[in-house]
Parts: C-alpha cells; sequence; structure tokens
C-alpha cells in the first residue's frame, strides 16, 4: 500500500510540474512586459487620459479600434506577421454587446483602422495561457478617441520571454523619450536675484503661441508626444495641444 500511494504522489507531481513551470514563464514575461510598457490610465469615462504612460508606435497595418462610446473594444490578433481580426468567435459577442447598448448600431459603430507609424497609449498588458493582449487607447481623431485589443497567442509549451518580446516588437514599440534634457543633468546653484530686485511677473500661457514660448515660460516638458502636425507637451500640471506649432488647447 505505501508503495502503491508512493507511486500515486509521484505521477501527480510529475503532472503538476509543467504547469507551475508553466506560471512561472507567464509571471516572467508579464514582468518584463510590465518593465517595458509603462500604462496609461484613462478617465472612467475615457474621455481623456488621467495619468499618461508609455506611447507606442505601430509598425503593422490593419489594427481596427472603435470609438471609445461603445462599451467593449474589439480584438485583433497578430499571427504570421499580419494583424487581422476574427468577426466570429469573440468579437460577435463583443460587436453583439455593442449594439444591445446602441440599438440599430450593427453597422454604424464609429471606428478607425490604424497603419504603420501611427501611435497610441496602452492602457493594459495581461499574459493568459493562451496569449498576451494589450489594451490600447488613442489620441483624438476629430474629437474621436479609440480603444481596441491587441492579442498575441502563445504556443502551446515553454515560450522563453525573449522570444515573447521579440514578436510584440515586431509590431509595437514604445516610442523614444526626448533626449533634449540630458544636457541639463549637472544641477547648477541658482542664481539670488538682487534683494532690491521687484519680483518676477507670472507665467502666462494663451492660445496661439508658439513652442518656443512655452518652452522659454515654462521650460522644458517631462513628455512631448508627436503625432505629425499635432504636438502634446506634458508637464506636472497641465497638458498643452499645439496644431501646426501654434497652441490650441490647454488642460
Amino acid at each position: 500500500m505505501p508503495r502503491r500511494i508512493y507511486l500515486m504522489l509521484a505521477a501527480v507531481l510529475a503532472g503538476v510540474a509543467p504547469w507551475l513551470h508553466a506560471q512561472d514563464q507567464k509571471a516572467e514575461i508579464q514582468k518584463r512586459l510590465t518593465s517595458e510598457f509603462t500604462l496609461t490610465r484613462p478617465t472612467a469615462d475615457r474621455s481623456d487620459i488621467a495619468t499618461a504612460g508609455a506611447v507606442l508606435v505601430l509598425h503593422k497595418n490593419g489594427l481596427l479600434m472603435y470609438s471609445v462610446s461603445n462599451p467593449i473594444a474589439p480584438q485583433s490578433t497578430y499571427k504570421k506577421g499580419k494583424i487581422t481580426r476574427n468577426a466570429f468567435g469573440k468579437n460577435f459577442w463583443r460587436d453583439f454587446g455593442n449594439t444591445m447598448v446602441t440599438p440599430s448600431s450593427s453597422v454604424d459603430i464609429v471606428q478607425r483602422t490604424f497603419v504603420d507609424g501611427e501611435k497610441f497609449w496602452v492602457t493594459k498588458v495581461d499574459v493568459k495561457d493562451d496569449g498576451v493582449i494589450f489594451g490600447l487607447y488613442s489620441d483624438p481623431y476629430d474629437g474621436v478617441r479609440y480603444f481596441g485589443e491587441l492579442k498575441f497567442p502563445l504556443p502551446k509549451g515553454p515560450v522563453p520571454a525573449d522570444d515573447v518580446l521579440k514578436t510584440i516588437e515586431e509590431v509595437l514599440t514604445v516610442q523614444p523619450g526626448d533626449d533634449s534634457s540630458a544636457s541639463a543633468a549637472q544641477p547648477q546653484a541658482p542664481s539670488l536675484p538682487p534683494t532690491d530686485a521687484p519680483p518676477a511677473p507670472p507665467k502666462t500661457i494663451a492660445l496661439g503661441q508658439t513652442k518656443d514660448q512655452v518652452v522659454a515660460n515654462f521650460g522644458q516638458p517631462q513628455k512631448i508626444v508627436n503625432l505629425g502636425t499635432k504636438e502634446m507637451y506634458y508637464y506636472p500640471d497641465m497638458k498643452v495641444t499645439f496644431v501646426n506649432g501654434k497652441i490650441t488647447d490647454v488642460q
């Protein structure tokens, strides 16, 4: 009897070991991705950004995203070098859920297909048993923000974290940060104004000002998002939007 129990325990452990190894790999992949892709937190109604994270650059065509007015985001899959969206399966039920919230909208869902070179934010990175899922969120296009999911399927069996990241980097990479502040790394003692000098005038910002005027008043921003003719400068207490080099909005 003791030998039979020993054999049964050995068989159970042999079956559990691969599962435990797979969980360790998932944890390692999640850790690496969370470290590389800083998440953005949208507002509760998804109409704006509450906390800005990493800006991602897309390197493939064909990523479909829906207006954030829909309750459920569409999901696309990257496989064999292409981004595709399956109209059946889970996406069928996603669209069904959207049309239930917005009746008669099955052909009227506001959507946009993103292509190579476009940029957006990442709101989640989930490592599941069958794949890695990114939640994506765009800046406004004609006043409309879009969101969607992109899934990278994981093959069965052991998958090194380096291989997963390499596949993801075929499609998504983090936009390099602005290095213009590197020269300011060495601290300098502030110069004290004369004791009888008048107080400095308050800093002002107004629509129509140029980027140079903003930097002259407020210094270099913490983050710059460059979307072609549109740019956004992020400061600790405000976001400044430029179109064709001039301020169009301050938040």
